[in-house]
């Protein structure tokens, strides 16, 4: 079995009547000459270095190689004491934990990537928030991450997952359409409604350009991800409220692919347009560069 587009994932849960994470975990198995008792326990090690890592970025504020960045989870966590966030408990958490994660990474710490280091803190905080604030077991959130899995994993045939290749509608985008789907997966919701989530997740995201200041997956990338945490929320509930997208999945993807060939070299995180040759990142370039 190998399934490489949403169709055919949509007709075998259908056909067998099983849910996508029962089917990837057997195709992962299969193919790696191990039981799914060992795919289950191998995904919740990840979720585990998931939780390691939002505690070690909640915990630190050492800056980034730039001195923007690597303090900002730690102002959101001052204000969150003073005053909580507007949308309450779970969007507080949410964005501080993939705030969090973001910071590790770009303080070299260990991350997991999920589909890249550059949008690793999307899933991590939807899944740590969601399960801690809705009491979901451990097997749930296995559930969810192997479902995401499989989105990426299906995305990815078709797109190479890099900011170099598509931009970031192929790292950020992806990831919100992974965390769209693994939510949905455990807010109860059937295999379209699944997909729904991701499509919608993933099609408003097209053209999403990669343009880090001084080459770095500082500016824009860290608060690119507790905004597109939010939105792959949003798209859940859009997709659990019945609400479909009007384009098929797989051919989102096919303009998402698309629209990454369309898009200019320098958009693609060559660091030469966009935010990274404005008048102060190029002066921030300067700096950095003296230093070094």
């Amino acid at each position: 079995m190998n399934i490489t587009t949403f169709k055919e994932l949509e007709k075998e849960c259908l056909l067998s009547n099983r849910t996508i994470y029962e089917i990837t975990a057997q195709e992962q198995a299969q193919s790696s000459d191990i039981s799914v008792g060992e795919v289950r326990k191998t995904v919740l090690n990840i979720i585990n270095t998931m939780k390691d890592t939002i505690k070690s970025g909640m915990s630190s504020n050492e800056k980034s190689i730039s001195g923007w960045c690597g303090d900002d989870c730690e102002k959101l966590l001052n204000r969150y004491t003073i005053h909580s966030a507007l949308f309450g408990k779970l969007f507080q958490k949410i964005v501080i934990y993939a705030l969090a994660t973001s910071e590790e990474n770009i303080r070299m710490g260990r991350i997991t990537a999920c589909p890249t280091a550059g949008s690793c803190g999307i899933v991590p905080a939807v899944l740590i928030a969601y399960s801690e604030e809705y009491d979901v077991s451990i097997d749930e959130q296995v559930n969810f991450l192997i479902t995401a899995g499989k989105i990426g994993s299906i995305i990815s045939n078709k797109v190479q997952l890099a900011g170099a290749v598509a931009g970031c509608q192929a790292e950020c985008g992806v990831a919100a359409a992974m965390c769209a789907g693994g939510l949905a997966q455990v807010m109860g919701g059937s295999v379209k409604e699944i997909l729904n989530a991701s499509t919608l997740a993933i099609k408003n995201l097209l053209g999403l350009t990669c343009d880090p200041v001084c080459g770095l997956v500082e500016v824009p990338c860290i608060k690119r991800n507790p905004i597109l945490a939010i939105h792959a929320v949003c798209t859940a509930e859009l997709a659990m409220a019945g609400i479909c997208s009007k384009i098929p999945p797989d051919e989102v993807i096919d303009a998402m692919r698309q629209t990454g060939q369309l898009m200019s070299p320098l958009l693609k995180e060559s660091a030469q347009a966009g935010l990274a040759v404005t008048k102060t990142a190029l002066e921030l370039k300067t700096k950095i560069f003296k230093r070094l």
